[in-house]
Parts: C-alpha cells; sequence; structure tokens
C-alpha cells in the first residue's frame, strides 16, 4: 500500500505541452525538488518501495541517494550488488522522473560506495591520486565520470575540497580523503575533477564547506568544533583561481561547483552562536555574498549524530531551510529507517509556507537552483 498521508498533487496540467522557460511550478512540486533522500531496494516497484515511489511520484522529490551499506540493519547490499542491477534500478527511478538526479558517494579509497566488491574498478583515495601527480587525477576522474554515466548516475558528492590540516582528522586526513594540506593544490585537483566529472554530464559536489579537514572528531557521531582548529586557508578551495567562485573563467565555468556541501562543524570563528555550519544562516550566507556562490548548497547528511543527537527531526528541517539550503540530505540511512521520512519533512517546509516563517519565492528559487542543475 502506497504511503499516503499529507499525499500532494501537482496544480500543473500535463496534457498541455510546456514551454520549459515559462513553467509555473506549484509549492508542492518545489519543496519535492528541495529534497534529497535515501531508500531501501536494488529494484523499484510501488509493492517493494512504496516509500520512495510515493516519494517521486506523488511528492515531486527530485534527487535521491544511494547507499551499498544500509546502517540501521548493519548489512550490505542497500541499494548497489553490481552493474547491471545498479543500472537497471537507476532506469526504474527514471521511469517515475526523467528528471531525477541520482547521486552517490563516489570519491575513491575508502569513500567508494561503488567499489571491487561489487565488481566495480579500484578508484584511489585522494591523495593516493594527488601524491601520484595530475595525469591520475584526471584519469581516475575520468574513470568516475565514465562508470557513472554508464550507470545513470548523474551526481557525485566529489571532488573532497577539504585541507588537510590536521592529518589525524578521523574522517578526513586519516582515511585519505583530502588533496593536500597545500589548498592551492586542492583548488587544483578540486577543478580537475569537476571537469572530468563534467564531460560525462556528472554534476559535482564540493565538499565540506567551510572546512572539515582541522576536525578533531567525527560528525557522524556527535558534535564537532573546528573554532580553535579550523584555518582560514580552508576557505581558499573554494576561490577559483584565487579569485572568488563567481569569476568564471573563460572556458565557461566548470571549474564552478554544481553543488557545494555544508558540514555539520561548529566554526565559531565564522559564526558565533556555534550552530553547525549546515544550520548556520552567517555561514551560508559567506558562501553566497561573501564568495559570491550561486549554485545549489547542500547539507551534509541530516541523519547524522552531530544533529540527530541535539534537534528533532523537524527543527533540523526548519533550521536547514532558515538557514538557507537549497537541498536537504535525508538519508533514511541513520538509527533507524523511517517510511515516512518524506511525508514528514514536506509537512514542515510547507507548513513554514504558510505561517509566514519563510516565503514561498525562498522555496521556488531554491527549487529551480536544483532544476538547473540539469539540461
Amino acid at each position: 500500500m502506497l504511503v499516503s498521508c499529507g499525499q500532494v498533487q501537482s496544480q500543473r496540467d500535463d496534457s498541455v505541452p510546456p514551454d520549459v522557460e515559462s513553467i509555473q511550478y506549484t509549492l508542492d512540486e518545489n519543496i519535492g525538488m528541495m529534497l534529497l533522500v535515501g531508500f531501501r531496494g536494488t529494484e523499484i516497484d510501488s509493492a517493494k518501495n512504496p516509500d520512495i515511489v510515493s516519494a517521486i511520484r506523488d511528492y515531486h522529490v527530485g534527487s535521491v541517494i544511494l547507499f551499498d551499506y544500509d546502517v540501521p540493519t548493519g548489512t550490505r547490499g542497500r541499494n548497489i550488488k553490481g552493474a547491471e542491477q545498479l543500472k537497471r534500478l537507476c532506469a526504474q527511478l527514471r521511469a517515475f522522473n526523467d528528471k531525477l538526479i541520482i547521486g552517490i558517494d563516489q570519491e575513491g579509497g575508502y569513500v567508494s560506495r561503488l567499489s571491487p566488491r561489487y565488481g566495480f574498478p579500484a578508484i584511489p583515495s585522494a591523495q593516493k591520486c594527488a601524491a601520484m601527480g595530475p595525469d591520475s587525477v584526471h584519469h581516475y576522474a575520468d574513470l568516475t565520470g565514465q562508470m557513472l554515466e554508464e550507470l545513470g548516475i548523474n551526481l557525485d558528492f566529489a571532488p573532497v575540497a577539504d585541507v588537510n590540516v590536521n592529518p589525524k582528522c578521523p574522517v578526513i586526513g586519516a582515511i585519505e580523503r583530502s588533496f593536500s594540506a597545500d589548498p592551492d593544490v586542492v583548488r587544483h585537483y578540486c577543478m580537475m575533477w569537476n571537469y572530468d566529472l563534467s564531460k560525462h554530464h556528472v554534476i559535482s559536489c564540493w565538499k565540506h564547506f567551510p572546512g572539515h579537514g582541522s576536525a578533531t572528531g567525527d560528525t557522524h557521531k556527535g558534535l564537532v568544533d573546528v573554532s580553535d582548529t579550523w584555518k582560514p586557508i580552508e576557505l581558499d578551495p573554494y576561490r577559483v583561481n584565487g579569485e572568488d567562485l563567481h569569476d568564471k573563467i573563460p572556458s565557461g565555468g566548470w571549474n564552478i561547483p554544481g553543488m557545494v556541501m555544508t558540514a555539520h562543524v561548529i566554526n565559531r570563528k565564522l559564526d558565533p552562536s556555534g550552530l553547525p555550519a549546515s544550520l548556520s544562516p552567517k555561514i551560508t550566507s559567506y558562501l553566497r555574498d561573501t564568495l559570491g556562490y550561486e549554485g545549489v548548497i547542500v547539507t551534509d547528511d541530516l541523519a547524522m549524530g552531530a544533529i540527530v543527537q541535539q534537534y528533532s527531526f523537524e527543527k533540523a528541517i526548519r533550521m536547514a531551510v532558515l538557514a538557507g539550503a537549497d537541498l536537504l540530505c535525508l538519508s533514511n540511512n541513520g538509527g533507524t529507517y523511517d517510511v515516512d521520512m518524506v511525508p514528514r519533512a514536506v509537512k514542515v517546509i510547507k507548513q513554514m509556507v504558510e505561517d509566514g516563517t519563510v516565503s514561498e519565492e525562498r522555496i521556488r528559487q531554491s527549487a529551480e537552483r536544483v532544476r538547473n542543475l540539469l539540461p
């Protein structure tokens, strides 16, 4: 039986061929575009996966994220078993929305959802690629883009733009996710990675703004405060060719990230209030207004310990929207799995509009940024 609580329907007349430039999307459709959701299943149909089918078809969710490991059950095979299966899964998802954004964490090294255990080629870590030089970075970025394109995946949550300030950082330096301790090298290789993904029509996501490389803790497990360890050079990768992100180079801007992911770290140097960056209007404003970034801002997973230990699901949704996030990452891959996650999230955002907490125009702007990621 399909999830129906709070179900919403489109108010557009789909029998009339749309003029893309003049489409007027409904509030419900725009809210759905702000959600990036995870789900269980290696194949899709209404009986086996009613929650994700309903999310895409009825709640207009515009983006999904794939995982190989299901955290609540501690088992593998959540969405991925092999190349042919995954290609079928992506096609089944797009049968409900041919413009669906399908994302995955495929950095290489430790963070590789498409690993040799499932028959995919081994991609070295960012640190190892950088040590082998720019030709290797290009080669493995191109290989990643080609692999994702063939599968039907069009968003990679990579490259990692964190500077290796603390080589012992448990979630960055210690597992070789950073290209370098030199921010110029990090920026250069992030632009390479971005370029090679774009050749294969794959959107890049640079992470984790405003810098996770100096951390001594793991935001998957709880709050992490980088106020005393963070260095201003951690912002440098987000400045293209030493300039702000809006200063595109003549190539047409392939070096501009399709998305930037905000971290759950506390950084009182940028926001004295102590809010995690993902929920901080000040830090989002810094990225937008000081660095001039005009693309999609996506939160890190709102199911991580740094968030769920401090905020209810509803409060985290409200704070992320108020912070200025365009896309909320709802992995449904934390401590529990909630089949009603999407209707709950939609209800929160819709109520924010109805009570005047956030304007409908603000929701529309975020939805348009996400839509503009695809041709």
